[in-house]
């Protein structure tokens, strides 16, 4: 049996969950569920917060384009969030979208972004970070809304990962004919320490960001082949192999 019902839509909420409890939908909402996906009153919905679990919940039509959601009983426990630190260079928007879910969908727990020397999207908007780490976990059943720090530089970011934490960077010009026996180097996956994964810009890092990783103890530094991958590319290559070998995909 399936542990996630993807049969019925998913929404995230704010308010608190509970047996019993009257949520409002906003305009937006009715009308993705009323109009788009035509459910009925009897037809479930999930709802999660990020804090009370997956609740079931129904349809309860207050107008011609309005609706409560009544909640019935809870599917599923709420899990702790995953202590996985994705770190990246921003970028243009449209690609730094699918990035952002992308570092969902593979289990990053915390995501922040890192001002480096050639980080050509600077300009970010925190908002759009969190809807699109939120559309994510709507369509994954992730439960665990992930932690979302403001940008720091490379320096700061650094400095504030716990020392015990695997620092994973993407490195093409690293001396690592094969990633997964380096992770395994690294780190005991029978016992694997928190971890951290750093994607760098389209530029790559320049020599003294590089040197500055390297001398953090606690780090490798990876190429992930022959072929130069775009970051967002990267990104997902990165995470899946990280996960495979020292992660919760293990």
């Amino acid at each position: 049996m399936a542990a996630y019902d993807f049969t019925a839509p998913r929404l995230f909420v704010e308010a608190d969950l509970a047996a019993g409890a009257r949520l409002p939908l906003d305009r937006a909402q009715a009308n993705y569920l009323l109009n788009v996906l035509r459910r009925k009153p009897e037809d479930p919905v999930l709802l999660f917060n990020g804090r009370d679990g997956e609740w079931r919940a129904h349809l309860d039509p207050t107008g011609r384009k309005s609706a409560d959601l009544v909640l019935a009983a809870r599917t599923r426990p709420q899990p702790a969030r995953a202590d996985l630190h994705y770190l990246f260079a921003p970028l243009k928007s449209a690609r730094l979208d699918y990035l952002a879910q992308k570092a969902v969908e593979m289990g990053a727990g915390t995501i922040r972004p890192v001002l480096t020397r050639y980080t050509q999207g600077e300009r970010l908007k925190p908002e759009r970070l969190r809807a699109n780490a939120i559309e994510a976990a709507e369509q994954c059943g992730i439960l665990a809304i992930p932690s979302l720090p403001e940008a720091a530089r490379l320096p700061a970011a650094l400095a504030d990962l716990e020392p015990e934490r695997l620092l994973v960077f993407c490195d093409e010009a690293a001396a690592v004919a094969d990633p997964v026996a380096a992770l395994r180097a690294a780190a005991d996956p029978d016992a694997p320490p928190p971890l951290a994964v750093l994607i760098g810009p389209e530029g790559g890092f320049a020599p003294e960001e590089r040197a500055m990783i390297q001398e953090r103890p606690n780090s490798v530094g990876l190429s992930l082949g022959p072929r130069i991958l775009r970051a967002d590319t990267a990104a997902v290559a990165a995470l899946a192999l990280v996960q495979a070998v020292l992660g919760d995909a293990r």
